[in-house]
């Protein structure tokens, strides 16, 4: 090995042991029982760079949620996981290196590339896909998808402030892992996937996954910085939206059937974000224009019920921590259709808010906090309470509740039968 890639001492290890089960609320089955393994190695090397590895491997053992009941050909090869057996799954989540070179901060490899920050949904968290194999209900870092990237960054300071330029090139070819038709969280809204009577047969095609290296790679810049007491960002994605179109073809014959084929459209995406601290409250937003997104229509004269239109969503928020160990907020999403059409399945303005108690007692060891996700349109919504306890520092046990409810039509009503109590429990070695 050359002299000045040697490492500093030996490799740096980590590991995870996590058990989640979940039970639903109605009947009393279990609806989930996974257990994981997350080792992490770090190696540091003389020259300032330093390696991670980071392994996931997960047993499923409910009908469901295994590694089966999950779209699967939304992956690119190398970055699908590996299927060991009908219930469990060995995933490289992340294998990158980082160093410093002259003025410029090198990461290469696979990895998460965060860029949004808001509280149970997302607006420019949109540089990684995500899989669904629970709804929105794991952890963002658990269900974002890490993908092959380079990501360079460099700091200057300039008009007052200091930035940091952050450039990206990520040939990876993997989008949103979205549950099959007859998974747990499989969708069902009209808000999402094509409607039919009984008596016609929906057939979906494999995803047109788009297939060159080169061309078809996503690249995006940000600019972020620090100015009059302002942390400010100003973002662009060109990407291959992560959410498929579903073109319908309908076939006439005896048995009627309706041939869906999943697609993969470009879009633009300009945005950016800003925050700032004003004594015990912090006022914070994102926004994201997305030149061209494609929505659901069941407008009979549109021969594929679908059509596209720009999409602008922001999220606007406030929070507040006045009362010692206590932290509230409060969030607005929107999102617009600038070219709005009759029949489209979501609406014009979309709206949804979102409130988050949070209150640490003990020394810090003893946590709750409860996430309310409310659709204002549909009148649905998702409440999430959670208390977790640190035993010791490496052992935390926690439960907490799922509970869905609203019409069946909308984005959360649509598992109202999905209710659950979960208990969890990790140890890091």
């Amino acid at each position: 090995m050359h002299p000045g890639y040697t490492c500093g001492a030996g490799p740096d290890v980590d590991q995870i042991l996590s058990l989640r089960w979940a039970t639903r609320i109605d009947d009393g089955s279990t609806q989930l029982l996974d257990l994981g393994w997350r080792p992490e190695v770090r190696w540091r090397f003389d020259d300032g760079g330093r390696l991670t590895a980071r392994l996931r491997l997960r047993m499923q053992s409910e009908a469901g949620t295994r590694p089966g009941d999950l779209e699967r050909g939304s992956y690119a090869p190398a970055t699908r996981p590996r299927t060991i057996g009908d219930r469990a799954e060995l995933e490289l989540r992340e294998l990158y290196y980082e160093r410093p070179m002259d003025e410029w901060y090198l990461t290469i490899g696979k990895q998460q590339v965060v860029w949004g920050k808001s509280d149970g949904l997302k607006v420019l968290d949109i540089v990684n896909p995500q899989s669904f194999r629970e709804f929105i209900l794991e952890d963002f870092e658990q269900s974002r998808i890490p993908l092959w990237t380079f990501n360079a960054e460099r700091s200057f300071h300039e008009a007052g402030g200091d930035w940091t330029l952050q450039l990206l090139w990520v040939p990876d070819r993997s989008y949103h892992a979205l549950p099959t038709q007859d998974a747990t969280y499989a969708f069902t809204s009209p808000r999402l996937v094509p409607q039919a009577s009984p008596a016609i047969d929906i057939r979906v095609a494999p995803p047109e996954r788009p297939d060159r290296w080169i061309k078809d790679s996503d690249a995006g810049l940000r600019l972020s910085g620090f100015v009059a007491g302002w942390d400010l960002s100003i973002n662009y994605l060109y990407q291959y939206d992560n959410r498929p179109a579903l073109h319908q073809k309908f076939q006439p014959g005896p048995v009627p059937s309706v041939e869906v084929a999943p697609r993969y459209h470009r879009t633009h995406v300009v945005g950016g974000s800003f925050s700032r601290a004003l004594g015990d409250w912090v006022v914070r937003g994102e926004l994201g224009y997305f030149t061209n997104h494609y929505f659901l229509t069941d407008d009979p004269e549109d021969k594929d019920r679908v059509a596209n239109s720009p999409e602008l969503s922001y999220v606007v928020g406030l929070d507040w921590s006045g009362i010692q160990d206590t932290f509230v907020s409060v969030q607005l999403f929107q999102s617009w259709l600038s070219s709005y059409q009759q029949g489209f399945t979501r609406p014009e303005l979309d709206t949804s808010a979102t409130f988050l108690v949070r209150r640490r007692f003990w020394n810090d060891t003893l946590e709750a906090r409860s996430l309310w996700i409310a659709s204002i349109n549909d009148g649905d919504g998702l409440l999430r309470p959670r208390l977790s306890y640190e035993l010791e520092d490496n052992l935390e046990l926690w439960a907490g509740l799922d509970l869905f409810y609203g019409s069946r039509t909308g984005l959360f009503g649509e598992f109202d039968n999905n209710d659950r109590l979960l208990v969890g429990v990790e140890y890091g070695l």
